[in-house]
């Protein structure tokens, strides 16, 4: 018998040492605002406290052949998240530039019911709660870390193996929704609830693009124009003056000018260009912050459930407030982003299933059909025990086969971002 023996699975699962380990996290990361100095020492504490920990149940994880056999799905599905995330990139530096500063700064905000009830409720609560409504307790890389330790908690069998399948689930779902969300607000450019935002982050001309000059500004304000505009269905107004942009030599990418709109001080890589972008200013519907955090508190609900998930709820809430509140997004913004989330990831349940969909099917046939073959096996009738268990397999290859089709437009999907990805690369690599 071994002197040592690692913590018991079970006693981890029940007594909810992940949900303590990641509210812990928090709460200690939080400290930074409040004490920095105890946040110095404790946190360095805390991830040298869980690293040990989960190194020390590494040999005796039992579940390596199916992380191996997720390996792929995982490593496509980062290719996947990359390429949309390249995508996105490039909607949110267009939808700033393609109307100029002077429209940023021109444009007030939309009305927001949300934004008018909190300044209400400002006036209404108590000071301390109010306090703890504007606290940044929990920011993007919060989530982020909460489901990196949800998914090594597998070492623990405190949440069903693979933990590669889970975060394979959790990228391909984000992936998808951050490629609809750049479909979303890259369709109708929404003004920022902050005027000054375009002008702080990005150097883009102050005038509008000539697209915009000619099918938006001359119809932007004129109820005549809109009308002769609907009426015609045409646009009929010519651009008397027309301010030309700066158009560097991006090679093959040279399409790119039109939708990124740089200037001489940006330099002239398109590349660099959007990794200056440093967040939008209009990307605004749906939240991309709040998906994050809603499909965190999805996988964590699924997977481990509990108190744990409870707060991560209230913390996704808390998120969100503070998103209305600081107004880096309207109301709508975030409630879109709440159930896109939980749709997306109740859509994406083929990659790392909660549960074993073939075993309950033929679970499930196997009630159906147990007084049948009782009264078989009573009579002696193997035949007809052998065309009931035949049905039993029949459902278990019907599973397989749904299960097969959602991998096959997995693998399509992940082939087509690789693809992008390397043509990108081997474009920006000979544009030097």
């Amino acid at each position: 018998m071994s002197w040592w023996q690692p913590p018991s699975p079970p006693f981890m699962a029940k007594t909810g040492g992940l949900g303590v380990a990641a509210i812990s996290y928090v709460a200690i990361d939080y400290l930074r605002h409040v004490s920095p100095a105890w946040h110095s020492r404790l946190q360095p504490a805390l991830w040298i406290g869980l690293s040990l920990v989960a190194v020390a149940r590494v040999p005796f994880y039992k579940h390596w052949s199916l992380e191996f056999r997720s390996v792929v799905r995982f490593i496509g599905s980062i290719v996947f998240l990359l390429s949309t995330l390249l995508f996105e990139a490039i909607c949110v530096r267009s939808v700033s530039a393609v109307l100029g500063l002077d429209w940023h700064s021109n444009t007030p905000p939309l009305p927001d019911t949300g934004q008018w009830l909190l300044l209400a409720l400002n006036e209404k609560l108590p000071s301390s709660v109010v306090e703890i409504l504007r606290a940044r307790i929990i920011g993007l890389h919060h989530f982020l870390m909460l489901f990196v330790m949800l998914a090594f908690s597998v070492l623990f069998d405190s949440v069903r193996a693979p933990g590669l399948g889970l975060g394979a689930r959790y990228m391909f779902t984000m992936a998808i929704g951050r490629i609809l969300r750049a479909f979303s607000f890259a369709s109708t450019i929404l003004p920022s609830a902050r005027p000054w935002c375009a002008a702080a982050r990005f150097r883009v001309p102050s005038h509008p693009h000539h697209w915009a000059q000619k099918y938006f500004v001359p119809y932007a304000s004129d109820a005549n124009a809109i009308r002769q505009i609907l009426y015609q269905d045409i646009a009929y107004a010519d651009v008397e003056h027309y301010v030309g942009d700066y158009r560097p030599d991006w090679g093959s990418m040279s399409f790119l000018i039109d939708f990124l709109r740089p200037t001489p001080s940006e330099g002239s890589s398109w590349f660099n260009l959007l990794k200056k972008a440093g967040g939008g200013c209009n990307d605004l519907l749906y939240s991309g912050h709040l998906l994050v955090a809603v499909l965190t508190a999805m996988a964590w609900t699924e997977a481990y459930g509990g108190l744990s998930s409870a707060l991560i709820w209230l913390l996704v809430f808390h998120s969100a407030q503070r998103e209305i509140r600081e107004r880096h997004h309207y109301t709508v913004d975030c409630i879109v982003a709440i159930y896109v989330g939980i749709l997306l990831w109740k859509m994406t349940g083929f990659i790392w299933p909660l549960r074993d969909a073939s075993k309950e099917r033929r679970l499930a046939k196997l009630e159906k059909i147990q007084s049948k073959l009782v009264q078989a096996a009573k009579d002696s009738n193997m035949e007809e025990v052998r065309e009931l268990l035949k049905e039993v397999e029949l459902s278990r290859q019907e599973n397989k086969g749904g299960l097969s089709k959602g991998m096959w437009l997995f693998s399509g999907v992940t082939i087509f971002s690789a693809l992008t990805l390397v043509l990108l690369a081997f474009t920006w690599t000979s544009d030097g």
